[in-house]
């Protein structure tokens, strides 16, 4: 399906407008430019993690409170980035840090049991409807372990995954992400590929990649593979968005994904890193009615504090209740963490928090659509729960191809340099979306309306 007819955007006056706004951003972060210098001779890029990487340099931060944060250089700004989704309770929310500090005065780590690990685990069974749960402290963390579960359950080798979807950064799912499309082999069955230098090619070679949104190719994929003699332990996949902005599941297709994985005995995982506790407080498993065999979780579950979690079915986790599969971690269900979750989970992310947060998207959605039909602009807005983005391209993205296809990276840098510059904080890049805090409020979400109608006047004049 197209989007309806759009102008044509002049690349020369793209240029123009985005040399104007870098030179803008970089006259009112000198503080962060300083910081950049100092940072860059002892950490490597200047910063903590390559996803935190800009040219000239990363706009460092000093605090947040509520739906705002503030960067080294005085500028405020509305948090739509929210830690790559993680603070959908947005910052410094009383309750959690009246839980946290209460915490750290009975001690910070044991690695031992305590009672709130219990209570959340407990409240995650209620809201994913899977009765076993084990901690981890991040979603990569989460990832890796799932897929070592669902090896051993199934005694298989091999993992399948869809092509373009990142699932942490552990070697088994760096694999066929951020690949030049001309380059992947036959779209149905395209080749795996490493993500970056340092993974060997026999662990590439055990992750099989299938488009996303195309249940026939995947059930094509996982005969094949039993047909080779290396059946699939699990599929991993995102049940919610495909992690390219907010590529949504086509009708039907989870259903038939847990039809095909069930009919094969191959576990199904749903990655819900970043849309659990997101979008529906039992995450894209209770948004879409499907559920996987295992799913993991990290980023909005702690509040703010590292922590992960897998969640999975009595079968899946009989190796580890049997101590056969061996889950381990020091910090895993750490004290910090746990309390963080606990009022996170009971006192935070509510049923009227998820009310607020869906008129809230639905807001925001609604007028930025109506910027583009306005301007003839080409895009269309697309979210659910807390997660949205204005996708910059002529024709809806259901997969990998049809991204690299058509995606528009000039106007998607360029529209992060208009949000910054009027009081907007999103993540740099052209696959991330914003993401709502249950902080924000309708006037919050227009100021981002406004920057987005903004640059179409300034593209269209």
């Amino acid at each position: 399906m197209s989007v309806p007819a759009h102008i044509e955007i002049e690349r020369a006056r793209v240029k123009e407008l985005t040399e104007r706004e870098a030179a803008r951003l970089n006259e009112r972060t000198h503080g962060s430019r300083s910081f950049y210098e100092r940072a860059s001779r002892s950490l490597v890029g200047g910063v903590a993690s390559s996803y935190q990487l800009r040219d000239p340099w990363p706009i460092y931060l000093s605090h947040g409170k509520g739906p705002r944060v503030w960067d080294v250089d005085g500028n405020e700004l509305l948090d739509f980035h929210n830690g790559f989704g993680s603070m959908v309770q947005g910052h410094a929310h009383p309750a959690i840090s009246k839980a946290v500090q209460e915490r750290i005065e009975l001690g910070t780590h044991f690695a031992a049991p305590t009672e709130d690990a219990i209570v959340v685990a407990e409240e995650l069974q209620r809201r994913w409807g899977l009765p076993k749960w084990r901690y981890v402290n991040s979603g990569s963390e989460a990832t890796m372990d799932a897929i070592r579960i669902a090896r051993a359950a199934t005694g298989r080798d091999t993992i399948v995954k869809i092509f373009g979807s990142y699932h942490g950064h552990h070697d088994y799912v760096m694999v066929s992400i951020g690949v030049d499309y001309d380059k992947i082999g036959d779209r149905l069955e395209p080749l795996s590929l490493p993500y970056g230098a340092g993974i060997p090619q026999a662990v590439v070679d055990l992750t099989v990649a299938v488009p996303f949104n195309h249940a026939e190719a995947m059930e094509r994929k996982i005969e094949r593979l039993f047909e080779e003699g290396r059946p699939p332990a699990c599929v991993i996949m995102e049940p919610a968005l495909m992690n390219l902005g907010v590529v949504l599941p086509e009708p039907g297709y989870l259903e038939a994904v847990r039809e095909i994985t069930r009919k094969h005995g191959v576990l199904l995982i749903f990655d819900e890193v970043k849309t659990g506790l997101c979008i529906a407080p039992g995450g894209g498993t209770e948004r879409f009615g499907v559920t996987p065999d295992l799913v993991t979780l990290a980023k909005a579950l702690g509040g703010g504090l590292p922590s992960g979690a897998i969640g999975g079915t009595e079968e899946a986790f009989e190796l580890v209740d049997a101590e056969k599969v061996v889950q381990v971690g020091t910090y895993n269900g750490n004290p910090l963490s746990m309390a963080a979750a606990r009022a996170n989970l009971l006192e935070v992310l509510t049923p009227d928090a998820y009310a607020h947060l869906d008129a809230l998207n639905e807001h925001i959605l609604s007028s930025c659509q109506a910027v583009i039909d306005k301007y003839s602009f080409p895009g269309y807005s697309v979210g659910v729960g807390s997660k949205g983005c204005v996708t910059f391209s002529p024709e809806r993205i259901v997969d990998y191809e049809t991204f690299k296809a058509n995606q528009d990276a000039e106007l998607c840098e360029l529209a992060w340099l208009y949000n910054m510059n009027r009081g907007v904080f999103m993540t740099p890049g052209r696959e991330e979306e914003w993401t709502l805090s249950i902080a924000h409020t309708l006037a919050d979400c227009d100021s981002f309306v406004a920057a987005f109608e903004e640059m179409a006047d300034d593209l269209t004049a």
